[in-house]
């Protein structure tokens, strides 16, 4: 039987870990940032992060590790473990996601990081890969289930749910992120990307809802 000392020093350990991952990704997120992948080594990570290297071998045994860490982290949204809005209403549950997409975008540190992935793709294309399938897809998937409940409850009918996801996410991305890429700039207003997000959702909505679905608000 584990007695309560014992717990309590477990929470503890584990608490001091978490604390010292935390150090490690905030570190090396920085240090990646401003020197670049190749840049950067773990030995200057772990001084950057106050921890041994030792402790930073332990959790991550190599940059690209890292790196995977970093990426799944910053795709990270804050309701995570929430599920998708309710199916029952195409145009609202469209408008949720759009927005959170918009959030997610605009992130402080996103497109540093996409600029990071595209600049040593050449030399490391185990980065884009890390991008694409620890980031964007978990993503991805999430707005293609939504779609794939919204044509089981009747509001909308698709073929290719995945297609749809792509065009949806493309139609916000290409206005509110992927400029960023060349135009140092490009800030768009808020307003301007509410409005980006409720003209894809009346897109969708136009090619894809059902007469059971809410239609528009005038």
């Amino acid at each position: 039987m584990t007695t309560q000392p014992e717990t309590q020093a477990s929470t503890y350990h584990q608490r001091v870990a978490e604390q010292k991952r935390a150090a490690i990704l905030t570190a090396a997120t920085r240090l990646f940032l401003n020197a670049g992948y190749d840049g950067t080594s773990l030995a200057k990570i772990a001084e950057a992060a106050g921890v041994s290297k030792a402790t930073l071998f332990k959790q991550f045994p190599t940059k690209a590790t890292l790196f995977d860490a970093i990426v799944t982290e910053s795709w990270k949204i804050e309701d995570q473990d929430e599920p998708n809005p309710p199916a029952g209403d195409l145009r609202a549950g469209l408008t949720a996601i759009g927005h959170r997409y918009v959030a997610l975008l605009t992130r402080p540190g996103m497109a540093a990081l996409f600029r990071i992935v595209i600049a040593e793709l050449p030399r490391f294309p185990e980065l884009g890969e890390a991008q694409f399938s620890r980031g964007k897809m978990p993503y991805f998937d999430t707005v293609r289930r939504y779609l794939d409940a919204a044509n089981a409850a009747g509001t909308a009918r698709l073929d290719d749910t995945e297609l749809a996801a792509t065009q949806f996410l493309g139609m916000i991305s290409n206005f509110v992120f992927w400029p960023r890429m060349l135009l140092a700039d490009w800030a768009p207003d808020e307003t301007s990307m509410a409005h980006v997000v409720d003209e894809a959702v009346l897109t969708m909505q136009a090619r894809y809802g059902t007469p059971d679905s809410p239609p528009p608000k005038a």
